[in-house]
């Protein structure tokens, strides 16, 4: 059987990364409705909740994992920036037992216009966002810090 090019290009990621990307879009899906419906105060104190402590995994698994939610990012029908996004990837790490911190931060452009920028770290490493997140200043972490 011949398989057209989409289906050779699922074939050639391997299982974890199939999996993770099973896994992104309805986490993606579910941040964004979350985003939308529910209060900000809530979304935070649902962030801040300790999650369930294992093993932390390692870089690799880490890259694959902002990779799978920033792959569906930009393939969805609908703005899924950075906010949606990190919640996606916070979601995800909390479920698997990893303490990551969401981290939300803002920025005056060229202009003085006010920007926002959501990036989630596991131990101090960037995970998602982290690209642009020098650029801004912290105003608000998920949870705390202790």
């Amino acid at each position: 059987m011949v398989l057209s090019p989409p289906f050779r290009r699922l074939r050639r990621l391997g299982a974890v990364n199939f999996r993770l990307l099973a896994e992104a879009l309805p986490a993606l899906v579910l941040a964004s409705a979350a985003i939308r419906l529910v209060p900000f105060k809530r979304l935070a104190a649902r962030a801040s909740r300790p999650g369930r402590q294992g093993a932390a995994p390692d870089e690799t698994f880490l890259r694959k994992l902002g990779w799978s939610v920033d792959a569906w990012g930009a393939r969805v029908p609908w703005r899924a920036l950075c906010f949606e996004r990190g919640l996606a990837v916070h979601r995800m790490l909390r479920r698997r037992g990893v303490a990551s911190v969401l981290h939300y931060g803002v920025a005056r452009d060229s202009a003085g216009e006010l920007l926002a920028h959501v990036w989630v770290t596991v131990a101090g490493r960037p995970v998602i966002g982290g690209e642009e997140a020098p650029r801004f200043a912290c105003v608000a972490r998920f949870p705390e810090p202790e």
